[in-house]
């Protein structure tokens, strides 16, 4: 009978532990405090390099995340949906990109607050996009860049 018990206590411990768990990572991932966000709209050409879950970011600062990322099949973009922190108004002109944290580092969303004295509502679009800028394109570039000058030197 009391090992019956010590198996229940230790049951109960791990599934609460595993809840808990579940509920941090949720946290992080901006699954919890709905009532703290509002969502924002954007198309990109390219969002290669972010993924669902991907951080939003202001002046370095987390501010949100990427919840909602689908393909456009009458444009062919990638319709993006962010949820930001309420605490955080951005005026209607404000921009959205693809940055990088470095050379080897990933990508994330980063967030330009434009100088209308307007802002952004729940739902809005931000008009203003540049999608990801591929590091294999700008080096291919610049090589052929290299190639052509080189060659018309002669």
């Amino acid at each position: 009978m009391a090992e019956n018990r010590v198996e229940i206590a230790a049951g109960a411990l791990v599934l609460v532990l595993a809840l808990g768990f579940a509920a941090y990572a949720g946290k992080g991932m901006g699954l919890a405090d709905g009532g703290d966000s509002y969502e924002l709209r954007a198309s990109f050409r390219s969002i290669q390099g972010v993924g669902l879950g991907s951080d939003v970011k202001l002046a370095g600062v987390k501010v949100g995340t990427l919840s909602e990322l689908t393909l456009n099949p009458e444009t062919y973009m990638a319709d993006a949906v962010i949820t930001v922190d309420r605490s955080v108004q951005l005026p209607s002109d404000s921009a959205i990109l693809i940055s990088s944290e470095g050379l080897l580092g990933g990508n994330y969303i980063e967030l330009q607050p434009g100088g209308m004295p307007d802002y952004l509502a729940p739902g809005d679009e931000i008009e203003d996009t540049q999608g990801a800028v591929s590091l294999i394109s700008l080096l291919m570039k610049f090589v052929s860049s290299k190639a052509d000058s080189g060659s018309t030197g002669n």
